[in-house]
């Protein structure tokens, strides 16, 4: 059975296989340029967590098989797509008059990196001509002058490799990282979820002078102070609205739901979604998904069950980044998850668009805001009660049946 159809049918299967079983049972299993067996390859990546990619990239390491280093090289062009990039894969094998670059990763009026992939750093490399590789692509109109090179190898200790980069006329050129730190910094940018984020974390790939550390403590602290806010928020499961407009000035206090709890929840829901809509997602960040085209995008948050004054509630924030997300896709839904629940709730958006304006809204003392979002359970039945107008919405055709079978975070 091809890869893609035994991933759509029994995708637990596949994931139980190593990366050399992986490629044996893509297309023909053959390894090439321009094959069958590459273009399964790239289209079952795309779908893995990035999780499951690490280990892949230790498979490919540890365990070297016969074209390891190509699966590298794909392996690699997928982390550049999980951080946003533009992604050019380059050739298997040089051919003449075409540049063996092993990807270009490009960002819209922004740097780009020309990628290189080396399995080991256990002899030199020639870095003049890496530099033509550059050159030219410059010359071809490829890549711009703001552009820079990028030398992923599988192994950490490159001592050599830096010494050589230090010496030449290229240390203002080239930068290089291990492919395990690259997918650190994936697995960090899908724990969070401001845009600004994503671009400190990519703006240490570009050369810049390291000297004066500013500029790395400045990536280290917005990273954490988004993973922190972040998990904060959805694991309180509800607004402190001593800052709500339009409501009396008071403070709630919950204990704090574990992240394992949320997350398990998370996962039912993304593969309760796949089986309803039949779309499979890639995370984003922590809480935002799409579809390879991003033409289908979800928020997906969890909240756990409130009392108060004799109702049962779910409160949720809605984030603009989020509201900006799902708004540039033609198929796009919020996703309400209930903690001891066996069901969600997938809203489209255009239903959250057509009563954002009657939601109350919590002012962030850093100056970002979000918009509440309550659900209510009523005579065994889920409504979305919109306080400031006390509408009910009922939530019956939105519902999406969990199950505790399949669970995986690959969906």
């Amino acid at each position: 059975m091809p890869l893609l159809a035994l991933m759509e049918s029994t995708p637990q299967t596949v994931l139980e296989l190593s990366i050399q079983q992986v490629v044996v049972n893509a297309g023909d299993g053959r390894l090439k340029d321009n094959s069958l067996c590459s273009e399964e390859l790239r289209s079952y990546l795309s779908l893995v967590p990035s999780e499951k990619l690490q280990d892949y990239i230790t498979g490919c390491l540890e365990q070297p098989f016969d074209n390891s280093g190509l699966v590298l090289q794909e392996i690699v062009n997928e982390l550049g797509k999980r951080l946003e990039y533009q992604v050019e894969p380059g050739l298997y094998l040089g051919r003449r008059n075409q540049v063996g670059f092993d990807g270009i990763w490009r960002i819209p009026n922004g740097n780009s990196l020309v990628v290189e992939v080396k399995t080991t750093d256990a002899y030199r490399i020639k870095l003049d001509t890496l530099g033509n590789y550059r050159q030219q692509l410059v010359a071809e109109g490829r890549i711009t002058l703001n552009s820079s090179m990028l030398i992923v190898v599988g192994r950490e200790d490159t001592g050599d490799l830096e010494s050589q980069i230090r010496g030449s006329r290229y240390a203002w050129e080239m930068r290089v990282i291990s492919v395990d730190a690259l997918n650190k910094l994936v697995l960090l940018k899908e724990g969070t979820e401001e845009a600004e984020t994503l671009t400190k974390i990519r703006s240490i790939l570009t050369p810049f002078e390291y000297t004066r550390l500013d500029n790395l403590v400045d990536v280290i602290f917005t990273a954490t102070k988004d993973v922190e806010s972040s998990i904060k928020l959805e694991a309180n499961d509800i607004a402190d609205i001593e800052n709500t407009e339009e409501l009396p000035s008071r403070k709630y206090k919950f204990d704090c739901t574990p992240t394992e709890v949320i997350q398990h929840k998370r996962e039912q829901i993304l593969v309760a979604f796949k089986h309803t809509f039949g779309k499979s997602l890639i995370k984003k960040s922590k809480a935002m998904y799409w579809d390879v085209d991003k033409e289908t995008r979800i928020c997906c948050t969890i909240s756990k069950r409130h009392n108060r004054s004799g109702t049962t509630l779910y409160w949720y924030a809605f984030h603009p980044q989020w509201n900006e997300f799902l708004q540039e896709a033609k198929n796009s839904y919020c996703i309400y998850g209930c903690v001891d629940q066996n069901q969600g709730f997938a809203i489209p958006l255009d239903i959250i668009q057509a009563h954002i304006n009657e939601l109350y809204i919590s002012r962030k003392e850093s100056g970002g805001m979000y918009w509440h979002i309550e659900l209510i359970e009523e005579n065994n039945k889920m409504y979305w009660l919109i306080r400031k107008t006390n509408t009910k919405i009922d939530l019956t055709p939105y519902a999406l049946p969990l199950t505790e079978n399949e669970i995986s975070s690959l969906i």
